[in-house]
């Protein structure tokens, strides 16, 4: 009896289970009003290296209005506690930013910057920012050294979406992989909503610390653009200039967005990608940019912006951007890109603009520029069922619905490159060696790596439909096929249906209630 009775208790749990994961929604976080108001004590400090990286260093952070000064105390810091006997005090510049006009901002705070000059190089320094009563912790902080030495950095594709629940394990778990790293490469969209403090909120809370030890390098995406109005100007985000303390060695217009850094025998470029849609910065940005390619003392070099010039997901291509940099990327030898936007992973090489086989190097083992996609965030994308075929360009690495960050390397003549899942996992390998008078060696390492991973083995990002509701839709919308399905609750806490279709002249998204009851209808610009 009770063999039987178990028995059916187990059934019970096993359908019970199974129903339950027919209609397993998210449960997304609900944030209180005032929890991204600005206090009195200094938050979301931003660290950025100075256009002298081995002698300075920027901060900025924020504070609600009622603290009108701002100090950076700095020192060079030693294991005795009281280290900061020897501090230099230096006040920050405030100003006080009303956003509480502009849509999803709604924040009054001051902002306080601070740019650090004058320092040694290759030194560990600890830092502080207050207003003289509210302080900070002491933060450490190594400037570079003024040689050309081995380092390491992490590069990091759009963190965007659902940036406090899953993109935090991603920065966190980069940060847990190579702690040594020097600094940051974000490649854009960092968040989602260009003003929404919030979503900036979020983005701060889930790098924490980090933000403030591990200098940034950012680039604008689109998602930090928004327009004034239907088909009007593209704004950057409100918060990007005061959050950020850029180098300023940019083309006049944009400034903050375009800039670059020489780093231990790199020149980081960091280019904005949506200035193209304005000819005159367009024009400005690309004479810069071949400007400081033509002058470049550095041995290696590599930039990075937001939109693709090897497009990798479904419906994208950057034409138009592509034509413009290539040509220069092959004419100068860019070594590396790293790009982000498209929601998906991919990684591939050009042809270098001559062969050497001079020096014994066998013609396939020659590169020309490298050029990475990679996503951070929780968002992802297909792949586009073509991939680079359309391109002078060879696709060697590829991935879907996966969470990457990359380790990136650079000793003397080799540059190592690692990509790695959110669960720490090697995803890419490839390194880069230099050769005087040839084009680099490439070196590909993905066999050390696990295996690859697509929409169709791994745990499923697109919901799906009941048989039954999914059979009346394609009854109901003829020569359609559905291209992507998302659970969700409405304001009842109710099971609803966000669903996209598409024939070969346009696409439809579809809102259905549990049962599949039509609720809207509309064209999917």
């Amino acid at each position: 009896m009770k063999t039987k009775l178990f028995t059916l208790s187990f059934c019970l749990f096993i359908i019970a289970n199974i129903a339950a994961q027919v209609e397993q929604v998210y449960q997304a976080p609900e944030f209180f009003d005032d929890w991204n108001q600005p206090t009195p004590w200094p938050e979301r400090i931003m660290l950025n290296m100075g256009e002298d990286p081995a002698t300075s260093f920027g901060v900025t952070w924020r504070t609600d209005t009622s603290i009108e000064t701002g100090f950076v105390e700095y020192a060079v810091a030693t294991a005795a506690p009281k280290f900061w006997r020897t501090k230099t005090t230096q006040k920050a510049i405030t100003s006080t930013h009303d956003f509480s006009k502009v849509k999803s901002a709604g924040i009054k705070a001051n902002y306080h910057t601070a740019s650090i000059t004058n320092l040694q190089p290759n030194t560990l320094y600890a830092y502080r920012v207050g207003d003289g009563k509210h302080w900070s912790e002491w933060i450490q902080y190594k400037t570079a050294s003024d040689q050309p030495e081995a380092f390491s950095f992490l590069y990091v594709g759009d963190a965007q979406n659902y940036v406090m629940e899953l993109w935090s394990r991603l920065i966190r778990q980069g940060y847990s992989k190579a702690p040594d790293s020097r600094f940051v490469i974000h490649a854009g969209d960092l968040v989602n909503d260009a003003h929404s403090d919030r979503e900036w909120e979020e983005w701060f809370s889930a790098g924490g610390w980090i933000h403030s030890m591990l200098p940034s390098i950012a680039v604008p995406g689109n998602h930090e653009y928004e327009e004034t109005q239907e088909g009007g100007e593209q704004v950057l985000s409100v918060q990007w200039n005061p959050q950020f303390n850029l180098p300023l060695n940019g083309p006049k217009g944009l400034e903050e967005t375009v800039y670059y850094i020489d780093y231990q025998g790199v020149r980081f470029i960091a280019l904005n990608s949506m200035g193209r849609y304005d000819k005159t910065l367009l024009k400005a940005q690309i004479d810069w940019l071949e400007k400081i390619l033509k002058n470049n003392p550095n041995k290696w070099t590599i930039a990075t912006y937001h939109h693709p010039v090897f497009s990798a997901s479904q419906g994208r291509d950057n034409k138009d951007w592509r034509e413009i940099l290539k040509p220069i990327f092959s004419k100068y030898n860019v070594d590396l890109a790293l790009q982000g936007h498209d929601h998906s992973y991919v990684r591939g090489r050009t042809t270098p603009k001559e062969y050497n086989l001079t020096s014994g190097l066998n013609k396939k083992d020659q590169t020309g520029t490298v050029y990475v996609v990679s996503v951070s965030g929780g968002k992802m994308y297909k792949l586009k069922p073509q991939r680079w075929n359309n391109y002078e360009a060879e696709l060697q690495r590829e991935a879907e619905n996966t969470q990457l960050f990359q380790v990136i390397s650079v000793d003397g003549d080799k540059l190592s490159y690692q990509s790695y899942t959110a669960t720490g996992e090697l995803y890419d390998a490839f390194d880069l060696v230099k050769n005087q008078g040839a084009p680099n060696t490439f070196i590909e390492k993905n066999y050390l790596a696990t295996s690859a991973r697509y929409h169709n083995n791994t745990i499923s990002y697109y919901d799906k439909l009941p048989a039954e509701i999914e059979a009346d839709i394609l009854k109901k919308y003829k020569g359609y096929k559905i291209n992507k399905v998302s659970a969700g609750l409405n304001d009842n806490k109710e099971l609803m249906y966000n669903v996209e279709i598409e024939n070969q002249k346009q696409e439809l998204d579809l809102k259905l209630d549990k049962n599949g009851k039509i609720l809207e209808e509309k064209v999917d610009d």
